[in-house]
């Protein structure tokens, strides 16, 4: 428990700057909703001269670009890149750091199992991700409350939001495992920004290409806000899927960990 507390206070201060950027960035996009839904007419003329599948890459439908709920969707494509680094930092760094910072050698003398490191520390990043949701949650709704112009489903809004969050879990998965793989990471936001935009890119060029095998290669379109718009709910196989690429990725760290030789310099 006394590793748990550790590691939540240590991740604090990165907890409220992230939670912050992304309520800023949330912010920016939506004080802007009622001059761009006002303007439609223009901006719609504007978007048509862009290529189909350049608009389904950066999740710009036109059919739903103008309302709240579809204006919101694709402030989400930015958003979600956001929370997704944020995650791959803390999930690359949970182990890591002991490596880094020559701790490794204090903590493993301590009477606790790897097992119990590894679960403490994870819950710390867990409960990380969970709290900075809440906040941006909460002023997401505030801010949409304050610039919609007509009502909106409050489900398909929330289920939205929640994207955020399905998305940074993969990511701190996908990053706990670099963690224990790699015997020492000196640079972990290096690592962080090179995977998170791998897998972005290809998610993009999944949407321009048009080809559906690649979304299962990028987490970032496991949640389609499109799907959600239509439907208020989540695609089942893409929920199974990334459900099993968690555990998977999460019983492959611990057994890794109990396992490996940990160095200190």
């Amino acid at each position: 428990m006394n590793i748990f507390w550790h590691e939540l206070k240590a991740y604090r201060k990165s907890t409220i700057t992230w939670s912050i950027s992304l309520i800023a960035m949330m912010v920016l996009f939506m004080s802007i909703f009622p001059t761009f839904a006002k303007d439609a007419a223009d901006f719609t003329k504007l978007l048509e001269g862009y290529p189909e599948s350049l608009r389904t890459a950066l999740g710009m439908n036109l059919d739903n670009l103008f309302t709240l709920l579809g204006f919101y969707s694709y402030s989400l494509t930015f958003i979600v890149l956001i929370g997704a680094i944020q995650a791959m930092n803390i999930g690359v760094s949970i182990v890591s750091k002991e490596i880094r910072e020559k701790t490794a050698d204090f903590l493993l003398t301590k009477p606790v199992t790897r097992t119990t490191i590894v679960t403490a520390k994870l819950s710390a990043a867990f409960v990380s991700l969970i709290l900075t949701n809440m906040v941006y949650g909460a002023a997401a709704l505030m801010m949409a409350s304050q610039v919609k112009l007509e009502d909106y489903s409050l489900q398909t809004f929330v289920l939205l939001s929640l994207s955020l969050l399905f998305v940074q879990l993969i990511f701190l998965a996908l990053g706990i495992v670099i963690s224990v793989v790699v015997r020492k990471i000196k640079s972990v936001l290096t690592v962080s920004l090179a995977t998170v935009f791998t897998f972005y890119f290809i998610g993009m060029i999944g949407g321009t290409a048009d080809q559906e095998s690649l979304r299962y290669f990028s987490p970032f379109k496991y949640v389609d806000t499109a799907y959600i718009l239509q439907n208020s709910s989540y695609e089942t196989t893409y929920l199974i899927v990334a459900a099993a690429l968690i555990v998977i990725a999460i019983a492959v760290s611990y057994i890794i960990y109990s396992k490996k030789d940990i160095h200190a310099v």
